[in-house]
């Protein structure tokens, strides 16, 4: 056997058995470590205990998981090694499209979830903590360089401070805690999630005074502090969030003067500042410097004053809520002619006075007008067409002097609004049988006695 011929053996061996590991490696892939693979088990246990979790998914949790359970394959840049982790945790049945593992009412949160998985970017919680009380840790700062979304929502039974779970949460995007019982203030760490997009925090038990900086907060979309019992003055660097979409203060205790640092966001499309304290210095005039708004809501707040005419750069809006602010003087044309994506109107509960816009009927998209229990009068000057189309959310109630047309009057949302009377129109009854020389005869008499009466005058 020549050389020649050795080197091709010798090679063909070498390239047969490099694919044969290749094919050994693809058809035997990665298991997840046996220590992680028991954490998960034990997580899953404490969510819901009357399931057996290792009978029902026996095999490794990564090939084959049970809903809500991810991972994902990591290489060591020294070593090349390749090993594989879990990334996310789901909890709770949201719906037959998101199957998560489902909760019981006694379920307990695991102090697991902090210490046994180091590559978790995704935790969430879904109605999973709502009987049996379960305390929010506190976070190791060890944990939560890789996190990058952390929910819980509508768990009432999930207490303790906010402070406790903000963490090391360098690459975190998400925070949304909704429906809880997190109370306290806002820690001032939360003014260091640098790379954070959402903070959600509405419907819990917190207070105090937002006074956190938020100048760091660059790429935040969304703030939700809906729900709570926060206080004071909204901080005028809330100003600063120029990328923020939207902004929900509602339900809370704000007062003094809504900002006028709010007209730099211009990219903002929602603003509700409902319900609130906020004082008697009418509706914001730099709402006409935001195009990008699609919803605006300042009901529940006395600010008092007209209605001004900011709607001019404002077609894109699709809801207006200005319930019981204390608004007095006339509705204004311009929102007619302006707002012609509108859907919804709430001018409610105001002191509003004169006619209902006429142009109102240019209004083609929306479904909902609530004019309320204001002073308004006149005429309701739709068409039937028109008030077919927003139905019963047509609401009139409460305006004594406003009269609608007698299609209107059997519905229910108008209340006992009176009809419209028709034009006066004199009777013809009274003119039967008169002839026009029965006129003359009648006008003749009525010359002589004027003429009587003069004479009577002149000699007395």
């Amino acid at each position: 056997m020549t050389v020649v011929s050795i080197f091709k053996l010798a090679l063909f061996f070498t390239l047969t058995s490099t694919l044969v590991t290749i094919s050994l490696q693809q058809e035997q892939p990665l298991l997840l470590n046996s220590a992680e693979q028991d954490s998960v088990y034990q997580v899953l246990s404490s969510i819901n205990s009357a399931t057996n979790w290792r009978t029902l998914f026996p095999d490794d949790l990564c090939s084959y998981p049970p809903h809500g359970v991810v991972c994902d394959y990591f290489t060591d840049p020294t070593t090349k090694n390749v090993t594989v982790h879990v990334t996310e945790l789901s909890f709770g049945y949201v719906s037959d499209f998101t199957p998560n593992p489902s909760c019981s009412p006694n379920s307990t949160f695991s102090p697991l979830l902090f210490t046994s998985f180091k590559h978790l970017r995704k935790l969430f919680f879904y109605q999973c903590f709502t009987q049996t009380q379960a305390f929010v840790p506190v976070i190791p700062t060890t944990f939560g360089s890789s996190l990058e979304e952390l929910v819980f929502i509508n768990n009432p039974a999930f207490v303790g401070p906010l402070s406790g779970i903000t963490g090391n949460f360098t690459s975190l995007r998400r925070l949304v805690l909704s429906g809880n019982g997190i109370h306290g203030a806002i820690p001032n760490a939360i003014g260091d999630l640098a790379n954070i997009e959402e903070i959600t925090l509405s419907r819990n038990k917190l207070s105090g005074k937002v006074s956190v900086n938020l100048c760091k907060l660059k790429k935040l979309k969304i703030l939700d502090l809906s729900g709570n019992g926060f206080h004071g003055n909204v901080p005028s660097s809330v100003g600063n969030l120029t990328h923020l979409l939207k902004l929900d203060l509602s339900s809370n205790g704000f007062s003094g003067k809504i900002p006028e640092s709010l007209s730099n966001l211009q990219a903002l499309d929602f603003l509700d500042l409902s319900f609130n304290r906020f004082g008697n210095f009418g509706v914001p005039l730099f709402l006409a410097a935001m195009p990008r708004l699609k919803e605006v809501h300042l009901s529940g707040n006395l600010l008092g004053g007209e209605i001004p005419e900011i709607w001019g750069n404002l077609g894109g809006i699709l809801g207006v809520g200005f319930s019981n602010m204390g608004l007095v003087g006339e509705i204004p044309a311009s929102m007619g002619l302006h707002l012609r994506n509108l859907c919804y109107l709430g001018l409610d509960n105001n002191k509003l006075n004169g006619k209902v816009p006429e142009e109102f009927g240019f209004l083609e998209f929306v479904n909902e007008i609530n004019l309320e229990n204001n002073n308004l009068s006149g005429k309701f000057p739709f068409s039937a067409n028109f008030t077919a189309k927003v139905g019963e959310k047509l609401r009139l109630k409460g305006n004594p002097e406003l009269c609608v047309d007698e299609k209107l009057s059997h519905r229910e949302s108008v209340g006992e609004l009176k009809k419209c009377s028709k034009p006066d129109i004199p009777n013809p009854v009274l003119f039967i049988g008169v002839s026009h020389s029965g006129l003359l005869s009648s006008s003749s008499s009525f010359l002589v006695l004027l003429l009587f009466w003069g004479l009577w005058i002149l000699l007395a």
